[in-house]
């Protein structure tokens, strides 16, 4: 199951899609909107994507983890859309034999997710809206974040459970 969707993201969905008899671990990662960031009283987020392309990207990322780890099965499925404070942005949920091959693909398929895929995430707070990820336009031209903002990346640890882009 790999999916884009404007809905609410249903759990149960993600742990049928995984589930396998073979599998005695699954892994479920879970980001989630949280009410702060960097000081600022978040409100919501709103997520924008090239819908195909995410896809596709996505489901590169769920085969490189399956040819890297010894796993069952996976499944990725991130919102798109307003997204309020404490609903999930995206779960990814992996299978397989043991926990340690189900941990570390579901850490690089979130990792993976917020350097390549194209979703990008605007953050609403208090006073202002700001896009959160590896880079921002001021005045027409496109820049890094560092180079906008001064300082280093705005989304390194600050998001809704870890994603950049997602």
């Amino acid at each position: 199951m790999i999916r884009l969707t404007a809905e609410p993201i249903v759990l149960d969905e993600l742990l049928a899609a995984v589930a396998d008899p073979k599998a005695g671990a699954v892994v479920v990662f879970i980001g989630m909107t949280r009410d702060n960031n960097e000081g600022r009283d978040v409100q919501r987020l709103e997520y924008e994507a090239y819908a195909g392309m995410a896809e596709r990207e996505l489901a590169k990322i769920a085969s490189a983890a399956e040819s890297r780890w010894p796993i069952a099965r996976i499944a990725v499925v991130h919102r798109t859309g307003v997204v309020p404070i404490g609903m999930a942005s995206v779960v990814i949920a992996v299978s397989s034999a043991h926990r340690g091959a189900a941990f570390e693909a579901a850490r690089f398929t979130i990792d993976r997710l917020k350097e390549v895929v194209p979703i990008w995430k605007k953050e609403f707070f208090s006073g202002g809206a700001v896009w959160i990820g590896d880079q921002a336009c001021r005045d027409g031209v496109w820049q890094t974040v560092d180079e906008a903002s001064g300082a280093g990346r705005a989304d390194a640890d600050t998001d809704e459970g870890g994603t950049g882009v997602g």
